[in-house]
């Protein structure tokens, strides 16, 4: 069950929402929560996971727009390497 304190997830900036999950990682990795708690925090961290691939995304296509030629006609992919 979700606590009523959380932010919902579409509220959340990339940077919270990452923040977030990886807290939940850690919390997973360390193995001390009780299995019920454990799949709570799974689906709120898929839930924040999803959310900051769209957000990622969203990012993406602005770079390639930004980098769009002026006449529309030349893109290039975004390179976040």
């Amino acid at each position: 069950m979700a606590d009523p304190k959380e932010k919902p997830v579409d509220k959340m900036s990339f940077e919270e929402a990452l923040a977030e999950l990886e807290g939940i990682v850690r919390q997973l990795e360390a193995g001390e929560v009780e299995l019920e708690k454990s799949i709570a925090i799974y689906e709120r961290g898929a839930a924040l996971k999803a959310h900051c691939e769209a957000r990622l995304k969203s990012a993406e296509l602005k770079v390639e727009q930004i980098v769009q030629g002026a006449g529309g006609t030349t893109t290039e992919p975004a390179s976040f390497d």
